[in-house]
C-alpha cells in the first residue's frame, strides 16, 4: 500500500512538473532581454530583421502557443513570415480554423445551421502588420515582448482570450527597410548625426509609398501581405501599426475622420468604432495620455494595407508619436501642437480626452503603447467573438445580394483594346485581389451596349463587391465640409485610382441584371494560357507600338545587341495594321537563339512575317540613361527605377551633388523625376515664404546641383543631350538660364515655356491628385502608340504655357487639356482654369531636346496608360 502510494505521489509530482514546464514552455524560452542583450524599447537600442526572426523562431520551436509560417520574400530576397499566437489547441487546429475563415468570408450559400457551427468552432483572427514604414521602428521592436508574454503568461484572463482569438503578426512588413534604417542608426549612434534621416528610400524602390500600393500590388512585399486577406487566411480583423510626427498626440486609434468610402458597408465603420473606442478606453485607463481618435486620417482611398476594409475585414490603423529612431526626445509644452482634421488645437477634447503634457518621450513609451493597444485588440475580439464571426458571413451574403439587386450589376472589359497587354495585366491583377472574372460566350446587347463574344465580365454579385466597384468605376470625391457651405474636408491622399482609366483599358458598367448574360459566362481560370511559340519559318517579328509590353521586349533586345528598327509610318502587313512607331526585329543567324528570351514575357502574340520590309524604317539604339535621385527619400525616383527595371531599361543613378564630378557626355538622356526644385538645386527645402528648412541629415548627403551643375546640364543639352523632367523638377528649366562655354563666353537665355500653376492656384484651382484628360498630337515620335486622348495623373502643377522661340530654340505642345470635360476621375475644383493649357511640351535648345511633363507619366506604377509617353522620349 505504501509502495502504491509512493508511486501515485511520484506520478502526481511528475504530472505537475510536466504541466508546470509546459505552461512555462519547457523553460526554454529566453526573455527578449536575454536574447537581444538589451530590453526591446530601451534607449538607443534596436535590433534588425534577422535577430527578430531568429527570436520568434526560438519561441516557435518550444512553445505550443506559437507557430511561424513562411509566406514569401521581400523585394531584396528576405524571407517573410506570419507568427501565430493563440492557445495550444488553436495552434494545433490552425489549418481547420483557416478553412472556417475561408467559408465564412467568401461562401454566401452557407445555411443558418452551417454558419452556427462554424461560428461555434471558429476563432477571431487578428492580422497585425508592423512597421511597414521602417523609421517607425516601435511596433516591430515591441513584437518580441508581446509574443513572449502571450507565449508564457499564466494569467487566466489572457489565456481565456487566446482560447477564442488567434493573433497573427507579420513581424516586419518591410524587412529590407528595417535593416536599412537600423543599420544606419547604429552606424551614426554616438555621433552628432545620431537619429538623423536615412539618406535614401527605406525599400528597394518605393520607401514610404509601400503604403500606397495595395490597389496596384506592384511590389513583392505588398503582394505577400495582400494575399493573406485576399486568398489564404481571411482574418476578420486587421491592424496596421505605424508611427507619426512627434509634436502632436501620442497615439491615434480608430475611428478615422471623414471622408470615407461610400462603397464600404456601414457596419464595418461601426466595428472600427468599437475596437478604437475600446483601445482608447483601455489605454487611458492605464494612464497612457495623448490617445486621439477621429483625427487626421481618413479611409476614403483604398491604397494602404487597410484596403482589407474593401474585402470585408474590420480594418484598423494605429499611429504612435515618434522619437529619433531609438534616441529619446524631450518636448517642451509650448512645442506641442495639433492640426488637421479632428483636432484644431492641442487641447482636451472629445477626440483626445487625456492630454499628454510634454517631457521626455522614449522608444520605451512607444513600446508600452503598442503592448497595451495590442492587448485591447485581443480582448475586444474575445468579447465579441460570436458577433464578429457572424458578421463576416452576413457581410459576405449582403455584398452578394447587393450585387444581384443594385446597379451596377456588371463591369464589362472589352476584348478589343488599344493595348490588350494592359487588359491582360488588369485581369491578372483582379485575380490577385480575390475577384472572379468571367468570359462572355456569345454576343448579347444590353442597354443598347454590345457585349461581344470574348469580352470579359466582372459581376458585382461577389463577396468583395465593394472593392470591385471601388476600383473599376471612375472616382467621384465625396465632398464633405466642416460646417454647412464651409471649408472642404480635404482627402488624406489622392482621389483617383480607377484601374481601367489609369491603365487606359476600355470598360463600361451594365446597370441591368440579365439571366441571359449570367448563363452566358465561363469563369476565367488563372494563370491565363498564353501561346507565344515561334513559327518555324519567318523573317521578322513585328511589335505594335500600341502595346506597353512591346517596349519591354525592345529594350531587352537592344541590351542583347539585337538590331531593332522603327516604322515611321503606319503599315498594313498580313492584314494587321501596325501604327507608326511600331518595331521590327529581323531574324538573323546571330540573333535567332536570343529571340525566345526577348519574347518570353509577352502576353500578346506578335506578328511574324516572311515579308522583307525596307521602307520608312529607322534604326534605334539603346539609350544611355542617367536617373536623378535625391537623398531626400525620393519616392518618385524610386518608382521610376521600378518601372525602368520592370521594362528592362538600363540606367545609372546620379545624385544631385554628383553633377559637378560626373561626365555628362557619358549619357544620352538625363531623367529628372518629380522632386522639389530647391532640393535638387540647393539640397534643402524652400518654403512658400522663401525661407529654407535645413534638413536633419548629415550634410554630405544634402549637396545640390548648384548653379555650376545646372550650367553643366544646359551645356549637355546644347551639345545634343536629352532631358526628361516631370512634376516639380520641371522648375529647374523655368526662368533665366545660362551656359558658360569658356572663360570669356557666357550665353544667357530663357526657354520658350513658363509654369503658370501658381497663378492658377491663386485663382483657386484645387486638384489633389486626380486623373485629367489630355489631347495629344498624333504620330509624333513622343506619342507613338498613344490614342488621340489620354488620362494623366496630375496634382494641378506644373501647367505650361509656351511662347514664340528665338535664337536656336524651338517648342511644340505635345499634349493639352481640352476645352471641357477635363476631370476623368477624382476631384478638381475650378478645372475650367486648365482649359486649353499645355500639359506636355517638347523643347529644343541648340542640338538637344527637353521634354517637360505637367504630370507623372509613371505615378506609383499605377498609370501605365501613359508609360509610352516616357518610353518614346527615351527612344528620341
Amino acid at each position: 500500500m505504501k509502495k502504491n502510494l509512493s508511486v501515485l505521489l511520484l506520478v502526481t509530482l511528475l504530472l505537475f512538473t510536466v504541466s508546470h514546464l509546459s505552461c512555462q514552455d519547457n523553460g526554454l524560452i529566453p526573455t527578449p532581454e536575454k536574447f537581444f542583450g538589451f530590453k526591446p524599447g530601451s534607449d538607443r537600442n534596436v535590433f534588425n530583421y534577422q535577430p527578430l526572426i531568429e527570436y520568434l523562431k526560438t519561441i516557435d520551436e518550444v512553445s505550443p502557443r506559437v507557430q511561424m509560417i513562411e509566406i514569401g520574400s521581400s523585394p531584396l530576397g528576405r524571407k517573410m513570415y506570419i507568427t501565430f499566437i493563440s492557445s495550444e489547441e488553436n495552434i494545433k487546429n490552425l489549418q481547420h480554423l483557416k478553412e472556417i475563415n475561408k467559408s465564412l468570408a467568401i461562401d454566401p450559400n452557407l445555411d443558418e445551421g452551417s454558419v452556427k457551427k462554424l461560428v461555434k468552432d471558429g476563432k477571431v483572427f487578428i492580422l497585425a502588420t508592423l512597421s511597414m514604414h521602417s523609421t517607425e521602428v516601435g511596433p516591430s521592436q515591441a513584437a518580441p515582448l508581446i509574443v513572449y508574454d502571450l507565449a508564457t503568461t499564466q494569467d487566466q484572463k489572457i489565456n481565456d482570450w487566446l482560447s477564442q482569438v488567434v493573433y497573427m503578426i507579420v513581424p516586419s512588413h518591410n524587412p529590407d527597410g528595417m535593416d536599412m534604417v537600423v543599420d544606419y542608426y547604429n552606424k551614426t549612434k554616438g555621433t552628432k548625426y545620431e537619429g538623423s534621416y536615412l539618406p535614401q528610400v527605406y525599400h528597394k524602390y518605393v520607401g514610404h509609398d509601400n503604403n500606397r500600393d495595395f490597389v496596384t500590388l506592384s511590389q513583392e512585399d505588398t503582394r505577400v501581405i495582400a494575399e493573406i486577406y485576399n486568398k489564404t487566411w481571411f482574418p476578420q480583423v486587421m491592424v496596421e501599426k505605424h508611427q507619426m510626427g512627434s509634436y502632436g498626440p501620442r497615439y491615434y486609434v480608430p475611428p478615422c475622420h471623414d471622408p470615407i468610402s461610400e462603397n464600404v458597408d456601414e457596419e464595418l465603420w461601426n466595428w472600427m468604432w468599437i475596437f478604437g473606442s475600446n483601445m482608447s478606453t483601455d489605454m487611458t485607463k492605464q494612464g497612457l495620455a495623448g490617445v486621439s481618435q477621429h483625427y487626421l486620417f481618413d479611409d476614403y482611398w483604398p491604397g494602404s494595407t487597410e484596403t482589407a476594409i474593401w474585402k470585408n475585414v474590420i480594418g484598423l490603423l494605429t499611429e504612435c508619436a515618434s522619437v529619433q529612431v531609438a534616441t529619446p526626445i524631450n518636448i517642451e509644452q509650448n512645442e506641442l501642437s495639433a492640426g488637421g482634421k479632428g483636432l484644431g488645437e492641442y487641447k482636451k477634447s472629445i477626440n483626445m480626452p487625456l492630454l499628454w503634457e510634454g517631457g521626455w518621450w522614449r522608444l520605451g513609451d512607444i513600446v508600452e503603447y503598442e503592448i497595451t493597444s495590442t492587448y485591447s485588440l485581443i480582448k475586444t475580439a474575445y468579447l465579441h467573438k460570436e458577433d464578429i464571426l457572424k458578421f463576416r458571413n452576413n457581410l459576405c451574403k449582403k455584398e452578394v445580394k447587393k450585387g444581384k439587386t443594385q446597379a451596377p450589376y456588371y463591369f464589362v472589359i472589352s476584348s478589343d483594346q488599344h493595348d490588350p497587354s494592359e487588359m491582360i495585366g488588369l485581369l491578372e491583377l483582379l485575380n490577385e485581389q480575390g475577384i472572379s472574372v468571367y468570359k462572355n460566350k456569345e454576343q448579347i446587347i444590353l442597354e443598347d451596349k454590345i457585349i461581344n463574344k470574348g469580352d470579359y465580365i466582372v459581376p458585382l454579385a461577389q463577396p468583395f463587391r465593394s472593392f470591385i466597384k471601388e476600383v473599376l468605376e471612375a472616382q467621384k470625391f465625396p465632398e464633405r465640409h466642416y460646417t454647412p457651405n464651409g471649408k472642404l474636408i480635404e482627402p488624406y491622399d489622392i482621389t483617383s485610382w480607377s484601374l481601367p482609366l489609369h491603365r487606359a483599358v476600355k470598360s463600361f458598367e451594365i446597370n441591368t441584371s440579365s439571366e441571359t448574360l449570367n448563363s452566358n459566362l465561363d469563369k476565367v481560370i488563372f494563370p491565363l494560357e498564353i501561346s507565344n511559340s515561334l513559327p518555324e519559318d519567318y523573317s521578322a517579328i513585328l511589335l505594335s507600338a500600341n502595346l506597353n509590353e512591346s517596349y519591354a521586349a525592345v529594350f531587352m533586345a537592344l541590351q542583347k545587341g539585337i538590331e531593332v528598327k522603327r516604322i515611321i509610318h503606319e503599315k498594313i502587313i498580313q492584314d494587321t495594321k501596325l501604327p507608326a512607331g511600331s518595331f521590327i526585329i529581323s531574324k538573323t543567324k546571330k540573333n535567332s537563339g536570343q529571340i525566345d528570351a526577348v519574347l518570353s514575357a509577352l502576353k500578346i502574340k506578335p506578328v511574324y512575317t516572311k515579308e522583307t520590309i525596307t521602307e520608312s524604317l529607322k534604326i534605334i539604339s539603346l539609350p544611355k540613361v542617367a536617373l536623378v535621385e535625391s537623398n531626400f527619400h525620393d519616392m518618385d525616383a524610386g518608382w521610376t527605377r521600378y518601372v525602368f527595371d520592370t521594362y528592362t531599361i538600363p540606367y545609372k543613378v546620379i545624385k544631385p551633388g554628383d553633377f559637378n564630378t560626373t561626365t555628362l557626355t557619358d549619357f544620352d538622356i538625363i531623367v529628372f523625376p518629380n522632386e522639389d526644385k530647391s532640393v535638387l538645386l540647393e539640397g534643402k527645402y524652400k518654403g512658400k515664404d522663401d525661407t529654407y528648412n535645413i534638413p536633419t541629415m548629415d550634410p554630405k548627403y544634402t549637396k545640390g546641383i548648384g548653379k555650376e551643375g545646372l550650367q553643366k546640364i544646359m551645356k549637355f543639352v546644347n551639345e545634343g543631350g536629352i532631358i526628361l523632367s516631370w512634376g516639380e523638377s520641371a522648375g529647374l528649366f523655368m526662368g533665366p538660364l545660362s551656359i558658360t562655354t569658356d572663360e570669356k563666353t557666357k550665353e544667357e537665355f530663357q526657354l520658350p515655356v513658363k509654369d503658370i500653376s501658381k497663378d492658377l492656384e491663386k485663382q483657386k484651382l484645387n486638384c489633389p491628385g486626380s486623373l485629367l484628360q489630355i489631347n495629344l498630337v498624333r504620330d509624333h515620335p513622343l506619342t507613338y502608340g498613344m490614342p488621340a486622348t489620354a488620362g494623366v495623373f496630375s496634382r494641378g502643377k506644373p501647367v505650361f504655357t509656351t511662347s514664340i522661340p528665338y535664337f536656336d530654340m524651338d517648342r511644340k505642345v505635345i499634349a493639352a487639356y481640352p476645352e471641357e470635360h477635363i476631370l476623368l476621375s477624382g476631384y478638381a475644383d475650378k478645372e475650367e482654369l486648365l482649359a486649353n493649357k499645355s500639359a506636355m511640351v517638347w523643347l529644343k535648345k541648340g542640338k538637344g531636346q527637353i521634354v517637360l511633363y505637367g504630370f507623372n507619366p509613371q505615378f506609383r506604377a499605377s498609370t501605365s496608360g501613359t508609360y509610352k509617353l516616357m518610353f518614346n522620349a527615351l527612344l528620341l
